[in-house]
């Protein structure tokens, strides 16, 4: 009797208490209310023999190994996309940044992206096309972890200060905002790879790669001769950051709303991840234009010991800033916009999470039950 009195109490128990989590997702919160005082009825019953042990620690309905939005799960996933997208493209595009950075520094020599490939293979052979390589993979690593990881939580961070009303009205200046605060502190982390990568690709015999060339870089210029390209790297950087995530959200925006005759959640992940790569590519462009100056600033101080911004003016000359290398710059940010917004999208797809930009994510579940 004992038995049969616990099975109809049981059966009084909340759905959401034991069913699927697809189905508890749908439970109207009246719905929960209305049936906690049965949950409430009589808990020492439940300790009868043969009745299972009580869980008191109920957990949130959510569907397993899917990420809360804005949770601290939600911004690890994104740390971890942003480390793959800037660390794999970055080191894919190795023998282009090799041309790039000595068309830069010896324009008499390599004069253009032909001649400077073949004046690469025939001096150095096929392995000379990927020197540089690990401070490349694990500076733009770092730079890719805090770059996304931080702009996804600065632009919730700002949307909050601002309120739903100004975040919708200001989403641009959101998104400015909170990718430069971004890219900030990526800089700092990316800074001194930065400094042994051109180095080491801009003066064979320096060293053969990270390994041998960072002690002797400290050796010559001592640890802070590491950071002596960081201003021009912030110049370089945080304009391309805040060109890259705020024309990639306005481009996919666009996409989205003039081209795209179905709203977002009806399209196939292949579709959005395509969109991501388009919208990337096309902010890719814009990226290199604006950056380009400062890049060939920081590729000029580095190889030098010794050089100041008033030495690169004077041997490259204001519009040899502006557009010593830039055609092949262009080519090679592009795509490498378009990969990285393609693998940081791709990722977050594989994890369960939305793409970005088209249109605001949902709220956390957690956080509308709270606040209700």
């Amino acid at each position: 009797m004992a038995l049969s009195d616990s099975s109809r109490r049981n059966s009084l128990i909340p759905t959401f208490l034991y069913s699927s989590p697809s189905s508890s997702k749908t439970l109207p919160l009246q719905k929960m209310l209305n049936s906690t005082p049965a949950v409430a009825a009589s808990p020492a019953s439940n300790l009868e023999v043969g009745s299972p042990r009580p869980n008191f620690m109920i957990p949130a309905p959510s569907e397993p190994g899917k990420i809360q939005m804005y949770s601290p799960a939600f911004y690890a996933a994104c740390t971890f996309g942003g480390i793959l997208s800037c660390g794999l493209t970055h080191m894919g595009v190795t023998p282009l940044d090799l041309v790039k950075c000595n068309m830069q520094i010896d324009p008499a020599k390599y004069k253009s992206i032909s001649s400077g490939f073949g004046v690469l293979f025939k001096e150095q052979g096929i392995r000379g096309f990927f020197r540089g390589w690990v401070p490349t993979l694990l500076g733009y690593s770092a730079q890719g972890a805090c770059k996304f990881g931080f702009y996804e939580f600065f632009k919730k961070y700002y949307s909050d200060i601002a309120g739903p009303e100004y975040a919708a009205k200001y989403k641009t200046l959101i998104y400015l905002a909170g990718s430069a605060s971004a890219e900030v502190i990526a800089d700092v982390a990316l800074c001194p790879f930065e400094a042994v990568k051109v180095r080491v690709q801009t003066q064979p015999g320096f060293a053969r790669g990270l390994a041998d060339g960072l002690p002797k870089f400290v050796k010559s210029e001592g640890t802070m001769g590491l950071y002596k390209g960081l201003v021009p790297l912030w110049g370089r950087q945080i304009p391309y950051t805040m060109m890259k995530f705020a024309s990639f959200e306005t481009i996919v925006e666009m996409i989205y709303k003039y081209a795209i005759p179905t709203p977002k959640n009806e399209c196939s992940k292949p579709l959005q991840l395509g969109i991501s790569f388009a919208g990337g590519y096309v902010a890719g462009v814009f990226c290199a234009i604006v950056s380009h100056p400062a890049d060939n600033l920081v590729s000029f101080l580095n190889n030098a010991k010794g050089a100041t911004v008033g030495d690169a003016v004077k041997q490259m000359g204001v519009v040899g800033l502006f557009t010593r290398g830039l055609p092949l710059r262009i080519v090679m940010i592009g795509t490498l916009t378009g990969a990285q917004w393609g693998i940081y999208d791709a990722f977050k797809v594989f994890v369960g999470l939305p793409t970005t930009g088209g249109a605001a994510p949902a709220a956390a579940p957690a956080a509308q039950l709270a606040k209700a």
